[in-house]
């Protein structure tokens, strides 16, 4: 399987050439060569994670591609086809495996609304867990996607995620509202984090891929 990272928190997963979008939103480019996409999987309702736009360039060349996201995207998404899912769930689309975590966005502030939120795991390899740290209980983590900057989080706590999950190895993603410097601050202390478990860090940027 390999991986194609994306602007902000975008990700392409190809296998067996067939393909799999998680999180095209606002801050990712307008996204291209959707053919043979079976799945896409959006992971909350925020528009830097999803936008009409974006699924459209996906819908339009594969017309029947379902759409896994929780029931906050699927309020948002109305004129979309969502298929609902939870925490728990576990759902096969082509060659992948996708199974969910969590349920909740990580606090912004007491102002703002605390929406839905799901992290997914990809045919047991990649673990993407959204706008949040949730842990994937009894999971043994080979990819790791770690936030590098948003309003919700600080470093200190994306240190301790990796710390406390020991991925084998992680990359940046959720990064397109980080200076050049700010890139270049958190994927030193990710890297830190990953290397205290043993793991290997990839400071990948938009277009580059890993194979997983």
């Amino acid at each position: 399987m390999r991986l194609t990272k994306f602007e902000h928190a975008a990700l392409l997963l190809e296998e067996s050439g067939k393909k799999l979008f998680i999180d095209p939103g606002s801050f990712t480019s307008p996204l291209t060569d959707t053919a043979n996409t079976v799945a896409i999987v959006i992971t909350h309702e925020h528009a830097d994670h999803w936008t009409p736009e974006q699924l459209k360039r996906v819908v339009e060349m594969n017309s029947d591609v379902p759409i896994f996201a929780p029931e906050g995207v699927a309020r948002a998404a109305e004129d979309f086809d969502i298929t609902v899912v939870h925490a728990g769930d576990t759902v096969e689309a082509g060659p992948f495996t996708l199974r969910f975590f969590g349920g909740r966005h990580a606090v912004i502030h007491e102002s703002i609304p605390v929406v839905d939120n799901l992290g997914v795991l990809v045919n047991d390899e990649l673990y993407y867990a959204g706008d949040s740290f949730v842990i994937p209980e009894g999971v043994e983590l080979d990819v790791l996607a770690v936030p590098a900057g948003a309003p919700w989080m600080k470093v200190a706590e994306t240190m301790d995620y990796v710390l406390a999950t020991k991925p084998k190895r992680t990359f940046p993603t959720h990064e397109m509202v980080l200076s050049r410097a700010g890139k270049d601050l958190s994927n030193a202390r990710i890297a830190w984090a990953t290397e205290q478990g043993g793991g290997e860090f990839f400071a990948l940027e938009p277009g580059d891929t890993l194979d997983l």
